[in-house]
């Protein structure tokens, strides 16, 4: 597995809530790639539950969503929109009961959209939802101009 870098942390005005590690109310999700995954390993922290101890189904979304664009980003080299997420909560997940795993891998492309597989593993390793997102992707030298897409999948990863 190797680690993922921020490559939008210097852009002025980056204050994402899943990802910008600046956005003190976000999520700050982190990123790795394994083989043809995207895995982030998150901590919930008591604030982001709904009733009870659970966390939030729109939280869970947007941590669905999050991951699904980091796949287009590494995974296709480009950026895009979110046009669809259908998602099933399977099981509760606690916000104590340790980090939460999220694998996503990109299913299949057609045309120019990118659809996107996402499981998420409670802290015990129990599948607590899964996901299809799907992605309007943006030609290569739009997403530079457009979304500050950093041109190139090396990026994201360190050198050497």
């Amino acid at each position: 597995m190797r680690e993922i870098r921020n490559p939008f942390v210097d852009v002025p005005g980056y204050v994402c809530f899943g990802c910008s590690p600046a956005n003190a109310a976000g999520l700050r999700m982190s990123f790795a790639e394994d083989g043809e995954e995207i895995v982030s390993e998150w901590s919930p922290e008591a604030h982001f539950a709904g009733y009870g101890s659970i966390l939030h189904g729109g939280i869970q979304a947007t941590l669905h969503d999050e991951i699904a664009s980091w796949v287009v980003f590494v995974k296709l080299s480009t950026a895009g929109f979110t046009e669809r997420l259908e998602m099933d909560y399977r099981n509760p997940v606690r916000v104590d009961a340790g980090a939460i795993v999220l694998r996503s891998r990109l299913e299949r492309t057609e045309g120019n959209k990118a659809f996107i597989r996402t499981r998420l593993l409670d802290g015990k390793g129990k599948l607590g939802s899964e996901s299809l997102a799907v992605y309007f992707t943006l030609p290569p030298h739009i997403a530079r101009r457009k979304l500050a897409f950093p041109g190139s999948t090396n990026a994201f990863f360190e050198e050497g």
